[in-house]
């Protein structure tokens, strides 16, 4: 067996693992994933929403509109293929249901803890070397501590380079298309969305990743 296969029979053992926890109590499950894709690119969002448990796929109802538009329409890379040829991950695998004031539940310290082993083994079959962070919770989670204190004016539109799970990468922060934050609307979100946007497509992960 081939160094790729060996690499995708691993991961698709974490999806098994994955679908079968139960470890949160104040998750609402299903477990939800992307497809076993051996991707140069690793997209790290926050959760699923309420929705994305009922069709089994990452960014699955308006946030993903959102996000995919930006792809497609600066990088010519539909949706499709963006999920055939990215690995889609997030912070936390099942919907936290919704806060007290509205809006979905951020994924407290331990839920987050018990989600990271998977994302440690995840990180080591896919090999990636650009992770996308979508929204300033999976910014915090790849960047640590240092970067909480900064708001997204001072990430979004810029490149940095981590050690994430062991594994040197390069980071490119965006903001997260929900619609509850106007950020990425307007200024100066929309020009630092665009040149973020820019910075991946120049990325030679990305080229390799979403070469025809």
């Amino acid at each position: 067996m081939g160094a790729t296969a060996v690499r995708l029979r691993i991961l698709r053992e974490v999806h098994r693992d994955l679908d079968a926890c139960t470890a949160c109590k104040k998750m609402h499950g299903p477990v939800v994933h992307g497809p076993p894709v051996l991707s140069g690119v690793f997209l790290l969002g926050q959760a699923p929403g309420p929705h994305e448990g009922k069709l089994m796929r990452p960014f699955a109802w308006t946030a993903g509109k959102t996000l995919f538009k930006w792809f497609a329409e600066n990088l010519g890379v539909p949706e499709a293929k963006f999920r055939d040829t990215v690995y889609m991950a997030a912070v936390a695998r099942c919907f936290p249901g919704k806060a007290k004031g509205g809006g979905d539940r951020k994924p407290d310290p331990e839920e987050i803890g018990r989600c990271k082993p998977f994302l440690v083994r995840e990180v080591a079959a896919i090999e990636p070397d650009l992770i996308l962070c979508v929204g300033q919770l999976a910014i915090s989670e790849v960047l640590g501590d240092a970067s909480k204190k900064k708001k997204l004016d001072e990430l979004v539109g810029k490149q940095f380079q981590a050690t994430y799970h062991g594994r040197t990468v390069d980071v490119i922060p965006l903001p997260h298309p929900s619609g509850a934050s106007p950020w990425h609307r307007i200024e100066p979100g929309k020009t630092l969305l665009t040149r973020a946007l820019r910075l991946v497509g120049a990325h030679t992960a990305w080229i390799a990743a979403t070469r025809d």
